[in-house]
């Protein structure tokens, strides 16, 4: 399917982003707090989780309007590397080094040929 350019399609890519928000805290949120026990994190973690699929879901219906099952994945996966990135700099306190923006510009540019043509 060809990228619409309607208003409509933004929406599923605003719901990815938000989803990946709460999926992001939900794996990696817990690696600030190691002293909490293992089952709180995971307890935890679906709780974050919950409100992912509360957003992931809807935006792959609506988006499935605009876009194939591929690109909606792709979307998803350079979405995640952006939140992921900002997540590692702001939450975790972690350096994204060279190599880093390197790699993910590589996974993003085999993006691109998704959405090609």
């Amino acid at each position: 399917m060809p990228l619409s350019l309607n208003p409509a399609a933004l929406w599923p890519i605003l719901l990815l982003l938000l989803s990946n928000v709460f999926m992001t805290f939900a794996w990696y949120g817990h690696l600030k707090y190691t002293s909490s026990p293992l089952y709180m994190a995971i307890v935890a973690s679906w709780g974050i989780a919950f409100f992912e699929y509360c957003l992931a879901v809807p935006a792959n219906r609506i988006g499935h309007e605009f876009y194939s099952a591929a690109q909606l994945k792709t979307l998803q996966e350079v979405i995640t590397l952006v939140v992921f990135a900002g997540f590692s700099v702001f939450w975790l306190k972690e350096q994204l080094t060279w190599n880093h923006a390197i790699g993910f510009c590589l996974i993003a540019g085999g993006a691109a040929f998704v959405f090609k043509g």
